[in-house]
């Protein structure tokens, strides 16, 4: 089950992502779901948060971060993160969406066609501080 949380669930989502994740990430996570509207999204099964999506954390258009359970990747679960986000984008007026650095680009192209915007790094990253580590 793909949906928004509910103000309850915070907590329990942000720490989720803090410990599989990072510090940066849950905070993101964090901003996501205080917005009004919320920009995030949790992945559902039996009751329990396997994952998570979030757009308008990082900077206003962009994409991220998200993340799935390992156990429960490659079912098609990072993807309907990935489309509800994009489509609430849209539905929101956003003309394209921007996804910050990433590894996984053949993910995202595979899923939503995103192409490489050149010369577009470091982009917002290159005066942010941040913990030894990236946490």
């Amino acid at each position: 089950l793909i949906r928004k949380p509910i103000g309850s669930e915070k907590d329990i989502i942000v720490d989720w992502v803090r410990e599989r994740f990072s510090g940066i990430w849950a905070a993101e996570t964090d901003i996501a779901i205080n917005r009004a509207p919320m920009t995030c999204f949790v992945a559902v099964k039996a009751r329990e948060l396997i994952g998570f999506g979030c757009y308008d954390a990082t900077a206003l258009g962009f994409f991220g971060p998200i993340g799935v359970d390992p156990d429960c990747r490659k079912c098609g679960t990072g993807a309907a993160l990935l489309r509800a986000c994009l489509l609430d984008m849209k539905l929101a007026g956003y003309g394209y969406a921007i996804i910050g650095s990433t590894e996984q680009f053949d993910f995202y192209a595979k899923v939503a066609g995103a192409v490489e915007i050149p010369d577009s790094a470091p982009s917002i990253w290159k005066t942010w501080l941040h913990k030894e580590g990236g946490q």
